[in-house]
């Protein structure tokens, strides 16, 4: 047999006559085109018609786009490869217009360009232009294709498939706007869809050629997933007598996940063969990773499995003798996560154990503290993936989980790092959504649980205000201005809501802000607002006592009663990385990337030039490389977004790419928020004692002139300490003490302020840092607030900080007020810990 392929341009009047029967093939994907896609074809049609001549003849032809199908040349018979949600959303809209049109001529026409009605007199069934895949092929007929069935379809109120649901919503549509149209209008409409408006049939007489243009129109970007693609080679290689037992199979796993989340299931089974961070395509890393060589096997031994746990996971929904419900609790707590890099070593858990409760209960605990630790400790996308891998890896071994050592435990230094997380600022330190998620979990931890997992929005807010009126209660019972600050942003201080924040309720005074904000009627949701609500004032003692009680709830809850302070050993330079910012060409190149096991990664969502502008050398293959790879998208004005995270050999090799042009990475890649470069990151260099590189523009730095000539002339009044210091175009100013090693800083960053003792250690380790932390309680109470401690022995330098609101962001105005508080700042620090420092050992 000749194989041939054929290309007609027809209008639907042909595209819906005797000439085409088409049918959805098994392999194909249900119905999946939502109302977006439904009023934008609408639309299109209406403005198109609309727009167009007087009359139906000068209105010029509309293309609708292109089906490929199955056909023989002397065969109506036509399988739709590509092209379903086409015809099946213009034959659910023409039979919404017959719904609505009065004019039994128009209906019957209509009709006929749906189906051709049987004869009972001459023994014929009705003939349908569309059949669509036999799940929903009969419904199809039923609600849409039948005279009457729209009105059914409409006004139904059960639970459908995903594929049905989107035909009643998409008819509720189309009823909604054509309902709205004269008569007229809708004869026309119907008339122009019919005779003027034109696809494209492309036909291929064989299967084989099919399965080929499947995955052609895929690498060609049409409106194919990837899960389409991978079941119509998975499918397509189960032998012909069991292939329709398998896309049964396949589709009611589909159908009973969802589309979305059967797509999401399959990235999660990539992962747990993969065990590394993505680095192509789900399609490409799949094929290359998964296979499967027996696709009947990959079915029912890794599909069925995985769905059937995913879905259990996902819905926390396990069902057991014992623990049932502590173990659904944990899964409902790491579902709320936004990231969802745990799945994989769950689903390898689940689909091994799921008989077995109590090792079920072990590990989903076990899993739901290592995941909110990493929530906590604001653990990047790169640690994650690799934890999470490695776990996945000791479950297929089946690795004891408990021993230390295991990558389901937390070591000392983690359980220290996330207390430490826990006791500090969480307000300032944390996105509102992480902070709302760990408030919450507290909150639970706090009660039953019960109430908190109803509340699926919730905003946090500040119990003492982080600005009170001087003559306000808050004042009275905390005069300290520092020692408030100190306080405002920590757990202790922290409530939640179920309601928008009111600015203004705020400043409330306590009593007021009890019963106007914090409550309804004198109760409240939330246990941990609750306990707010009880108390009479809100001062130092009051805030202490909550603090350790909350902290109290979180090492119990999360174990970590083991935590130590460890001083790491020496590493590579690349441990705790800052993010760097590098900016240009009006503000159109804005990247931020971050130093990772040696290499440079430039984040998905930073921009570059469109085009290399720099000599014919260097970088630019490299630039033009990830254009053509896709990892920079199309241009817009005249940059590019990264697609994905990017990993460079070097700084200058992503700031070449960045900028279109060769450059020097080390000074011009900034840490965020203080402007220091990578090279003095590197260098372990405190901020301030190198020459501003090629850094901020002009305009940043007469600010930065401008804020801290004021600052001398009011910290000069108060004493010595930078008498000899000049302006500066940083964000910082720094002075020495007249210790070697020892520095104080005064910086701002976009939203706040802060003075640092930083402690340079030339060989290493902590050892100074350490004999005054040894005396924190004793320097916190002479200072008369909270300090925040960050040892660095892998960076030769660690800090001693006291923070406040406000930075270079603010209005000018405010300057004279983070002015006075630095001053104050410095003075009492220097005072406290000048004395300290000179009696410290050589």
């Amino acid at each position: 047999m000749r194989h041939t392929l054929s290309a007609k341009e027809q209008p639907l009047a042909k595209i819906f006559s005797d000439e085409y029967m088409f049918s959805i093939p098994a392999y194909q994907r249900p119905y999946s085109w939502g109302r977006d896609q439904a009023q934008e074809l609408l639309d299109d049609l209406l403005g198109y018609m609309r727009d167009a001549g007087k009359t139906l003849g000068e209105i010029p032809p509309y293309f609708l786009g292109s089906l490929v199908l199955i056909k023989g040349e002397s065969s109506p018979a036509a399988q739709v490869v590509d092209g379903q949600q086409r015809l099946t959303t213009l034959t659910l809209l023409l039979a919404c217009i017959r719904s609505v049109v009065k004019d039994e001529n128009v209906r019957r026409g209509i009709t006929r360009r749906i189906y051709d009605q049987g004869d009972i007199v001459s023994a014929t069934d009705n003939h349908y232009r569309l059949t669509l895949r036999e799940r929903d092929m009969q419904f199809f007929r039923e609600r849409v294709q039948h005279e009457g069935g729209i009105e059914k379809l409409v006004s139904g109120d059960e639970s459908l498939p995903d594929s049905q649901a989107r035909l009643r919503e998409n008819a509720r549509y189309f009823m909604s706007v054509l309902t709205n149209l004269d008569a007229p209008l809708l004869v026309r409409l119907v008339q122009f869809i019919v005779t003027r408006c034109y696809l494209v049939a492309v036909a291929t007489p064989d299967l084989d050629s099919a399965y080929r243009i499947f995955g052609v129109m895929n690498s060609r970007g049409l409106d194919l997933s990837a899960t389409d693609i991978l079941k119509a080679e998975i499918i397509g290689a189960v032998p012909e007598a069991a292939r329709s037992g398998y896309t049964e199979k396949w589709e009611g796993l589909e159908s009973d996940l969802g589309r979305d989340s059967f797509g999401e299931l399959f990235s999660h089974i990539r992962m747990v063969y993969r065990k590394a961070k993505p680095q192509g395509t789900l399609l490409k890393e799949f094929r290359e990773h998964v296979g499967p060589s027996d696709p009947r096997l990959f079915v029912d031994k890794v599909l069925s499995p995985m769905a059937q746990a995913y879905r259990e996971i996902s819905d926390a929904d396990h069902a057991s003798t014992r623990h049932a419900e502590a173990i659904n609790d944990s899964l409902r707590w790491l579902n709320r996560l936004e990231f969802k890099d745990w799945m994989p070593p769950a689903l390898a858990y689940f689909t091994r154990h799921s008989s077995n409760p109590d090792a079920l209960l072990s590990f989903v605990a076990g899993l739901e503290r290592l995941a909110y630790s990493m929530l906590v400790r604001k653990a990047g996308v790169n640690e994650r993936i690799e934890r999470f891998s490695r776990l996945t890896a000791a479950v297929e071994a089946g690795d004891d989980l408990e021993a230390a050592g295991s990558p389901l435990q937390l070591p000392p230094a983690e359980q220290h790092e996330m207390y430490s997380m826990l006791e500090g600022p969480l307000y300032r330190t944390h996105s509102a959504r992480a902070l709302g998620l760990i408030l919450l979990r507290m909150d639970a931890l706090a009660s039953d649980g019960s109430m908190t997992m109803q509340h699926q929005q919730v905003t946090v807010e500040h119990v003492l205000p982080q600005q009170p009126r001087p003559d306000s209660v808050w004042v009275k019972w905390m005069p300290s201005e520092q020692e408030r600050q100190g306080w405002v942003h920590r757990l202790g201080n922290l409530a939640l809501l179920n309601r928008k924040k009111n600015s203004a309720a705020n400043n409330y005074d306590f009593d007021r802000k009890k019963q106007a904000y914090f409550s309804k009627g004198g109760a409240c949701a939330f246990p941990l607002t609750t306990q707010v609500l009880q108390e009479t004032q809100w001062d130092t003692a009051v805030l202490q006592a909550r603090q350790a009680a909350l902290l109290k709830l979180a090492e119990d809850h999360w174990q970590l009663a083991g935590r130590a302070r460890v001083v790491a050993p020496a590493v590579t330079p690349d441990v705790d990385s800052p993010v760097f910012v590098l900016g240009g060409l009006n503000q159109q190149i804005r990247a931020t990337g971050q130093q990772v096991d040696g290499q440079f990664v430039v984040f998905a969502g930073s921009h570059a030039r469109a085009d290399w502008v720099g000599v014919d050398a260097g970088y630019k293959v490299l630039h033009q490389d990830l254009v053509e790879n896709g990892t920079l998208a199309p241009a817009v004005g005249e940059s590019r977004e990264f697609l994905r995270d990017t990993w460079f050999s070097s700084p200058s090799a992503a700031a070449a790419v960045v900028w279109g042009r060769s450059a020097n990475g080390r000074l011009s890649w900034r840490e965020e928020g203080t402007g220091r470069s990578y090279a003095e990151w590197e260098e372990g260099v405190p901020a301030g004692e190198h020459e501003p590189e090629e850094g901020d523009d002009d305009a940043r730095e007469e600010v930065y002139r401008r804020f801290w000539d004021q600052f001398l002339v009011k910290a000069n009044e108060r004493g010595t300490l930078f008498q000899r210091r000049n302006r500066s175009s940083n964000p910082w100013l720094g002075v020495g003490i007249g210790r070697s090693g020892f520095r104080f800083n005064v910086a701002m960053t976009r939203a706040e302020a802060r003075v640092s003792c930083l402690i340079h250690h030339e060989d290493g380790g902590t050892a100074l840092f350490d004999l005054l932390h040894d005396q924190r309680a004793e320097i916190e109470e002479a200072f008369g607030a909270p300090l925040e401690w960050l040892g660095q022995a892998d960076r030769k330098r660690s800090k001693i900080r006291a923070l406040t609101d406000g930075g270079w962001s603010v209005d000018e105005s405010e300057w004279p007020l983070i002015q006075d508080r630095l001053v104050d700042l410095a003075y009492r620090m220097t005072d406290v810990l000048v004395p300290r420092i000179e009696k410290l050992p050589k």
